[in-house]
C-alpha cells in the first residue's frame, strides 16, 4: 500500500516578492506564515530536504501545490507569466523525481482566458489538476467570468483544488481584529477566516449551478471539507431557492472530494464519514504546516473500517482522481 499526500506545499520566491510589494489592501498578511520557523526552507527545497521528510514520514508521491496566496492577489500582467514559470518550475521537479512527486498547475485567475490556456498547457505537461482560491482580487471564484475555467477543467478532467484564502480587509477589520497583531492573523487565517473562506466559495460554486452545467467537474477541499460538511443540513435550505437540480449535500458526494490536510482526528473521520463516502476522503499532510510523524499517520489509519477502505484513503481515491499510474516511492 503506497501512500499518495495531495496539498503539499512548494514556494516561488519571484511570485512571492511580486505579492509581497502589493499595497496593504491587496496584499496578502498569511505570507509571514510561509517565513515562521524552517517553514520557508521547506517550501522552497523540491530536491532532498523533502525527500528525506517524506521518507520519514512514509510518504510515497507528493502532488505539490503552490503555497498562497498563489496569483490571485496580481493583476494580469503580473499573474499570467508568474503562473506560467511557477508551472514550469513544478513540472521540472516531477521530471527530476517522476516516483515521488505530481503537480497542481497554479492559475492566473485575474484573467480567466489565459487561466484556461495556462490549464490546458499544464495538462499537457501532465500536472495533474490545479489551486486556485475563493476571490481573484474582488471577483468571486463563481463568477460568470470564470465559466470557461471549469469548463476546461471538466472537459480535461482534471479537478479544482479550492485553498483556503485570507478574508478581504474589511472583513478582517470587523470580524478578525481587536486582539494582538498575531492573534488577528491567526483568527483571520488558521484559527478560523482562512476555513469559512474556503467553504463559502465552494458553496457558492454549487449555488452558482456549476455543477448542473458541468457534472463531470470534481471540485477538492482541504481539512475535512472545510467546515462545509458539518453545515449540510442548513446548506441544503439554499437549492431550492437557487433553483439547483440537486440538494448541496448531494453535490458534495459527487463532486468533491475531502482532504485531511494533517489533522488526523478520528472525530473528524468520523463526521464526514457521516455525509460522504470512503471514495471522496484523501491524505494529505498540508506540508510543511502540519508535519504528522510515521506513527501519528500510521495510528490514525486504524480508525478506517476496512483494508479497502485504508487503501483507499491512502492511495487508490488519488490514484483515480489525479490518474496517477506507476509504482511509487
Amino acid at each position: 500500500m503506497a501512500l499518495i499526500a495531495i496539498e503539499e506545499h512548494w514556494s516561488s520566491p519571484e511570485l512571492t516578492a511580486a505579492v509581497r510589494a502589493l499595497p496593504a489592501d491587496r496584499g496578502d498578511p498569511s505570507l509571514v506564515l510561509d517565513e515562521m520557523g524552517d517553514n520557508l526552507a521547506l517550501l522552497d527545497d523540491l530536491a532532498d530536504a523533502r525527500l528525506r521528510f517524506m521518507d520519514a514520514q512514509g510518504v510515497d508521491l507528493q502532488v505539490l501545490s503552490l503555497a498562497p496566496p498563489g496569483t490571485h492577489p496580481l493583476d494580469p500582467a503580473q499573474a499570467v507569466p508568474l503562473a506560467r514559470r511557477a508551472n514550469d518550475l513544478a513540472v521540472e521537479a516531477v521530471r527530476r523525481h517522476p516516483r515521488r512527486f505530481r503537480a497542481l498547475a497554479t492559475l492566473p485567475m485575474a484573467d480567466p482566458a489565459a487561466a484556461a490556456a495556462e490549464l490546458e498547457r499544464a495538462a499537457g505537461l501532465g500536472m495533474v489538476g490545479a489551486m486556485v482560491y475563493g476571490r481573484s482580487g474582488a471577483v468571486p471564484l463563481d463568477d460568470p467570468r470564470n465559466e470557461d475555467v471549469f469548463a476546461t477543467a471538466a472537459s480535461l478532467g482534471l479537478p479544482v483544488f479550492i485553498h483556503p484564502q485570507v478574508p478581504p480587509l474589511a472583513v478582517r477589520e470587523v470580524s478578525y481584529s481587536g486582539f494582538d497583531p498575531l492573534t488577528d492573523l491567526a483568527m483571520a487565517t488558521f484559527g478560523w477566516g482562512w476555513h469559512l473562506e474556503a467553504a463559502l466559495a465552494a458553496l457558492r460554486v454549487v449555488v452558482r449551478g456549476t455543477f448542473d452545467r458541468h457534472p463531470d467537474l470534481q471540485l477538492v477541499l482541504g481539512h475535512w471539507g472545510e467546515l462545509l460538511p458539518f453545515w449540510l443540513d442548513r446548506a441544503d435550505s439554499l437549492a431550492r431557492a437557487a433553483g439547483l437540480e440537486r440538494r448541496v449535500s448531494d453535490y458534495v458526494r459527487t463532486n468533491v472530494h475531502l482532504t485531511s490536510s494533517g489533522m488526523l482526528n478520528p472525530a473528524l473521520l468520523r463526521h464526514v464519514l457521516e455525509v460522504t463516502t470512503p471514495d471522496r476522503l484523501i491524505f494529505s499532510t498540508d506540508y510543511p504546516f502540519q508535519r504528522p510523524d510515521a506513527d501519528a499517520i500510521a495510528t490514525f489509519l486504524t480508525h478506517l473500517a476496512t483494508d479497502a477502505d485504508r487503501e483507499a484513503f491512502t492511495e487508490g481515491n488519488a490514484r483515480r482522481l489525479f490518474r496517477i499510474e506507476g509504482d511509487l516511492g
